[in-house]
């Protein structure tokens, strides 16, 4: 495996545990103090992660366009996710890297659109968005690391 994918997996991994480990409800409290839920991060980092790499690079995201709207950059939780979404939500976090794993061996990342981030970092072809969606993915992390201390 790719070893920047190889990073993702194990961090989707981690995140793996956070929907095995908490009820539905415990998923969807938003703690005091915070403006999202666990399930939100989790799903968020998912969607971010094939809007980066494969929209950017002109190709289909492989979720369906519901989750996408739902989770994308600048959502936030406006209902709470049901079990079924969690379940689905589960198998995505590793489908999809390993989709992505599978894409890049066959070289279906060729064109790119240059797209600064918010943090001020160019990304300029798939390999800068999977090195910045680790980045991304670890902020995430953390966030929920502090969410569930209060839940």
């Amino acid at each position: 495996m790719n070893p920047v994918l190889a990073i993702t997996h194990t961090n989707r991994k981690i995140l793996s545990q956070h929907l095995t480990n908490y009820t539905l409800e415990q998923l969807n409290t938003i703690p005091a103090g915070h403006n999202n839920n666990l399930i939100w991060n989790i799903a968020h980092v998912v969607v971010v992660q094939q809007m980066l790499v494969y929209g950017l690079s002109g190709l289909p995201i492989n979720l369906p366009e519901e989750i996408v709207e739902k989770y994308k950059k600048g959502s936030k939780p406006e209902q709470d996710a049901t079990q079924e979404e969690v379940d689905a939500i589960q198998t995505m976090l590793l489908s999809t890297i390993d989709q992505t794993q599978k894409d890049l061996d066959n070289q279906l990342f060729v064109q790119f659109k240059e797209y600064p981030t918010s943090t001020g970092f160019v990304l300029k072809n798939a390999q800068d968005a999977m090195n910045f969606n680790n980045f991304h993915e670890g902020i995430h992390l953390g966030v929920i690391f502090s969410i569930r201390k209060l839940i």
